[in-house]
């Protein structure tokens, strides 16, 4: 697959490959359920309806355009590369929580489709956190490998992330990338177990210096897709994945969100559910990264 870069630099065909995708097994469960097992993703085309993903889409950059960082029409998602939110919204944790919450973000990420799905995945009823990552990544924003335990498990390891792509995402935008067997990399798993990320960060998954080098010396590829509205891919606590650089050559921003699913019988992290959930370290919405202005650096874990 052309045209993928990490840390600016083209990534070698020989380690990049197609997610596969599975949406054919919905009407199989089972077979869904060990797909996840095996390869420690599911790729899913088409299967969140994609005008209401085009309508969360409108609702987050016409935000932006208020904020002076998307030029307008919204729906296009090109970045003027200024931007006026600090000076039109000081309270950027409270400014990005209410694009979190809106409406049409929520059917999709949240709404029926999601909720059929990802109640198959766990055999009983699902329910997912109210706490969700939205991502606005511009050109040159990239997020590192990393796995998602231990930064959702504190109550247990029953989650699943969901990546939705908010509109179309080509490679070059920088969609996910997951790396291919990482959840039977039991040397960089084992030692994880057992700890709370809010408590001690001194055990994460050390990655080394890129996705690139990495998956060289794994003697793996990195997946990824050319992402269209109305695809997920999704993965549990122990697959590592990252993102592609954007460098779009339009300057459109990538939007994405993650959220995370578990079981409804299962216990709940109380760090990412209720009316006001504060999040990984404690202060809320305003400790992402989406919360920054998009003209502001900042660095992925």
């Amino acid at each position: 697959m052309d045209n993928c870069r990490v840390k600016g630099q083209p990534v070698p065909s020989s380690l990049v490959g197609e997610l596969t995708d599975s949406a054919s097994l919905l009407d199989d469960p089972k077979a869904l359920r060990a797909r996840l097992a095996d390869d420690g993703y599911l790729f899913l085309r088409g299967v969140v309806d994609r005008d209401t993903v085009m309508e969360a889409r409108r609702e987050v950059f016409k935000r932006l355009v208020e904020v002076g960082e998307i030029k307008p029409p919204a729906i296009d998602g090109i970045a003027t590369g200024d931007s006026r939110r600090k000076e039109l919204k000081p309270d950027l944790g409270a400014f990005w929580k209410s694009i979190s919450e809106g409406r049409n973000l929520r059917a999709a990420s949240n709404g029926r489709d999601m909720t059929r799905i990802m109640s198959l995945i766990f055999a009983e009823p699902a329910r997912p956190q109210d706490y969700i990552f939205l991502r606005a990544g511009a050109q040159g924003r990239a997020t590192g490998l990393h796995f998602d335990y231990p930064f959702f498990t504190r109550a247990h390891d029953k989650v699943c992330t969901v990546w939705l792509p908010i509109g179309d995402v080509p490679v070059e935008d920088g969609p996910v990338v997951i790396v291919e067997g990482s959840n039977r990399y039991r040397d960089l798993i084992d030692p994880m177990i057992g700890f709370d990320i809010s408590k001690d960060n001194s055990r994460k998954a050390d990655f080394g210096a890129d996705a690139v080098s990495f998956a060289k010396a794994r003697g793996t590829r990195l997946l990824t897709h050319n992402f269209e509205a109305g695809d997920i891919a999704l993965f549990g606590m122990y697959t590592a994945h990252g993102s592609l650089d954007n460098h779009s050559p339009i300057g459109r921003v990538r939007l994405s969100c993650d959220l995370r699913w578990q079981p409804a019988s299962l216990p709940l992290d109380e760090r990412y559910f209720g009316e006001n959930p504060p999040g990984t370290t404690g202060v809320g919405y305003g400790e992402l990264n989406g919360a920054k202005p998009l003209t502001q650096d900042w660095h992925v874990r």
